[in-house]
């Protein structure tokens, strides 16, 4: 797995249907590979809330060209499902979320089946999830972040020992700081992240002011700071919630568009994700000994 100096083919089958029974909706995955190689290593996506699978191409294309395998199912708070408030699931949807992860890799035979050529080459020894904004958060509890309760207690571990590594972009930090809407109608993000072991790599934008906290942009640091294990950090200079633009150069939602701050995080990610699956590659040492200048800094512990 080395950068390759010509554009890499990419093929990309969406939308794959994975039967999920009582979930009410059958579980849409979009598939992104590269055209050759095998013993491909596999990223699972979480999207942030109301995008899909067709989202964070930026992100996507970038893996799979780099030769990850890349798996975004579209959960159901996606505008393209289109479920109002009032629905039964709608308290549930962060704890469906997590299910929806899990789902992907029990059905990786059905998603590598689904894309011409692409069977027999996903490497199921390293795999690795990722996701932005409320979806970092769902990837999060697989790398072994728990959700406190009521009384501050750590609530149940749904780590999942198939996920070897993670990248967590703009992931919100400790809920201590909610505002009280965000306290009132987000339970779930009370995070405890001391049992966040897994290796992973924590992205946050140093402008990034969420209108959930009582806190700074720093909230988004709390991940690094109250996780143990093998972790890193990337501080995006001048980076908001968007990152430059992850989730697409077009999306409304991005606020921040530059394309050198997410041709960055194409890079950065991609060095963490190949030396914490591959422990011989030196990619991600070298880079935490490279000075990011104006763009960030980067560290490690």
């Amino acid at each position: 797995m080395s950068d390759s100096p010509v554009p890499t083919m990419v093929l990309s089958a969406r939308p794959v249907i994975l039967p999920v029974p009582g979930r009410g909706e059958d579980l849409q995955v979009r598939v992104s590979a590269p055209a050759t190689g095998r013993d491909l290593p596999v990223i699972v996506f979480s999207h942030g809330f109301g995008m899909s699978m067709n989202g964070y191409g930026p992100l996507a294309d970038h893996w799979a060209a780099q030769g990850f395998v890349v798996l975004q199912p579209t959960h159901l708070d996606s505008r393209t499902l289109g479920l109002p408030p009032s629905d039964p699931r709608t308290p549930d949807i962060w704890r469906i979320r997590i299910e929806d992860l899990k789902h992907v890799m029990d059905g990786l035979d059905i998603l590598e089946a689904a894309v011409p050529g692409l069977g027999g080459r996903l490497d199921r020894d390293r795999i690795a999830v990722a996701g932005h904004s409320w979806g970092a958060q769902s990837a999060s509890t697989l790398l072994g972040a728990r959700i406190l309760d009521a009384d501050g207690v750590p609530g149940e571990d749904l780590s999942d020992p198939r996920v070897k590594a993670g990248v967590l972009l703009a992931l919100t930090g400790l809920g201590d700081d909610l505002t009280p809407f965000a306290a009132e109608h987000f339970p779930f993000m009370k995070p405890y992240f001391g049992d966040m072991t897994t290796p992973a790599l924590i992205v946050a934008g140093d402008h990034d002011q969420s209108a959930l906290s009582t806190r700074g942009p720093d909230w988004f640091i709390d991940p690094y700071v109250h996780s143990s294990g093998s972790k890193g950090l990337l501080t995006l200079f001048g980076g908001e919630h968007s990152l430059g633009g992850v989730s697409g150069y077009e999306a409304a939602e991005t606020t921040d568009e530059d394309p050198a701050r997410v041709a960055l995080v194409q890079r950065l990610t991609t060095a963490f994700l190949r030396s914490a699956l591959y422990p011989e590659d030196t990619g991600w040492k070298a880079a935490l000994e490279e000075d990011l200048g104006p763009q960030g800094k980067l560290e490690s512990k």
